[in-house]
Formats: structure tokens, C-alpha cells, sequence
């Protein structure tokens, strides 16, 4: 079974290929051709997923799923949250982005957040939601070199180090889009063992 997974990024691609079951042939928006990017307008993550896997569903009638990710600090009434990859603006500027997270915090004595993945999968015309989420704290300064986007300023709960400086095993298996992928691989191994297809 051909699965779409509504990304451009090749790096996610290639993680979740190592995941998915053998009878799924995963590919990316680029492999279908569909080179656009695809509006995300919605007001959760949710929504956001979800208007990503109809639009690929409705244009190239095939099985997709998308993903949205969100950081939330609860001090900051839930910022950046869907804003998360452009809060400091549409360049989608990571260094940008922690630098104004970390300056929207200061003063502030709750540094509580958390990560939160979600993921729509859209299959025999019904919509599936899979969510992850990861507790954890937002730190004063940038640590480690691993990992993308907020990484290097979050602390897990539960930890010492951020998810910039963790493994990328560790990472992979606590983290809020791990947590969310396990779910949709584990439904997709499901339907091959009943034979849903």
C-alpha cells in the first residue's frame, strides 16, 4: 500500500521509513509531485494536520498522513504553539525563534512547557488522530548541538539535559513526535495483522 506523509523534509522521511511496516511503500509530498506548501490556517494542531492530509487525500487521492508540532509554555498562555516554526517571523528562523521565546520568559519563575505532536492520518475514508506529548522546561541559555528547532533551550522532565544534548536514540523514544509515531505505526502494524489494507 502506497502511504503518503505530507513532509518536504527527507531527514523525517527517512526516520519513519525505518518504522513503518514492510507492506507500506512511504513517500513524501515531492515523490507525488506535489511541490506546493500546503496553508496551514487552522487554530490547533489538529486542524493544521488535518488540512495538510485532506489536501493531499482530496488532490491526489491517496492515504496520507500529516504531522504539526507545537511547544507550549504555560507561563506564555500556551505561545508559541501553532506559531511554533514562525514565531519570530515567516522565515522560520530557529535561532530567531528561541531567541524571543527566551526573551518573552524573562522575569518570568514558571519555565513549565511541554511538547505536543499531532498526527492525521487519513486511510479507507476515515481520519485517524495519534497524539504525543512530552513535559518538560524551558533553560536561560542554548545547550547541545543535536537536534532542530527549540531543542537546545528544553529541558524533559525527568532529565539533566536538553534535547539538543540527549542522543538521538533517547530523543527518538521519549520525545512528544516519537511518542505520536509509535501510536500510528502501531495502528498501521494492526490493520497488516487483521488485514484491513
Amino acid at each position: 500500500m502506497k502511504l503518503v506523509f505530507a513532509t518536504h523534509n527527507s531527514n523525517k522521511l527517512k526516520e519513519i521509513q525505518q518504522l513503518v511496516p514492510e507492506f507500506i511503500e512511504l513517500v513524501s509530498l515531492d515523490t507525488i509531485g506535489c511541490t506546493e506548501e500546503i496553508p496551514e490556517t487552522a487554530k490547533t494542531l489538529e486542524g493544521n494536520a488535518k488540512i495538510k492530509a485532506d489536501y493531499v487525500t482530496k488532490n491526489h487521492k491517496l492515504p496520507c498522513f500529516a504531522d504539526d508540532t507545537g511547544l507550549l509554555v504555560n507561563s506564555l498562555n500556551g505561545e508559541p504553539g501553532i506559531y511554533s516554526a514562525r514565531y519570530a517571523g515567516p522565515q522560520n528562523d530557529s535561532q530567531a525563534n528561541m531567541t524571543k521565546l527566551l526573551s518573552n520568559l524573562i522575569g518570568k519563575n514558571d519555565r513549565s512547557a511541554h511538547f505536543k505532536t499531532v498526527i492525521a492520518l487519513n486511510l479507507n475514508g476515515e481520519t485517524h488522530i495519534f497524539e504525543g506529548i512530552i513535559d518538560g522546561e524551558i533553560i536561560e541559555d542554548k545547550k547541545g548541538k543535536n537536534g532542530f528547532g527549540y531543542d537546545p533551550i528544553f529541558v524533559p522532565n525527568g532529565y539533566n539535559e536538553t534535547f539538543a544534548q540527549l542522543p538521538l536514540s533517547v530523543k527518538n523514544d521519549i520525545s512528544h513526535r516519537g511518542q505520536a509515531f509509535k501510536k500510528l505505526i502501531a495502528y498501521l502494524n494492526n490493520i497488516n495483522v487483521t488485514g484491513q489494507k
